[in-house]
């Protein structure tokens, strides 16, 4: 999942230019390429240490609790490794470059341009809380 990432961030640096925006499904999704300095939505921009050691912290937690948790419900495990592939597929990009790359613009709704990661991230938080929801109401 982190080569996935890593490898539509090369691509869209190697084939679009800074700030410009191509059409990729029409009316739906366009590429472009930004580096966000920043965390979601690009706040607190040029904070990287401050991102490195959340990052750090947060991926840290996740690896325990996946470790603890590792014979509970697929559901939990997916949501678990979805949100350290995203949160290290971004670290990288922080590490190795001082920003993060993104690329996909959301043509239909006014939102904030993101990553492959930033969905990995996304999705498995909310897998995560729906399955912890779901275990706490099976009385787990």
């Amino acid at each position: 999942m982190i080569v996935l990432d890593q490898l539509v961030k090369a691509y869209v640096v190697q084939n679009i230019a800074l700030g410009e925006i191509k059409s990729w499904i029409p009316n739906l999704v366009s590429l472009t390429y930004l580096q966000n300095r920043g965390a979601a939505f690009s706040m607190l921009q040029d904070q990287q240490w401050f991102f490195a050691v959340i990052t750090l912290v947060v991926m840290a937690g996740s690896i325990w609790y996946l470790h603890k948790h590792i014979e509970d419900s697929l559901w939990t495990v997916f949501g678990l490794i979805l949100i350290i592939s995203g949160g290290l597929g971004n670290f990288i990009d922080r590490f190795s470059q001082g920003f993060v790359v993104d690329m996909f613009h959301l043509e239909f709704v006014n939102f904030a341009i993101f990553n492959v990661a930033d969905s990995y991230l996304t999705v498995g938080v909310i897998v995560l809380m729906i399955a912890m929801l779901k275990e706490e109401m099976n009385g787990n």
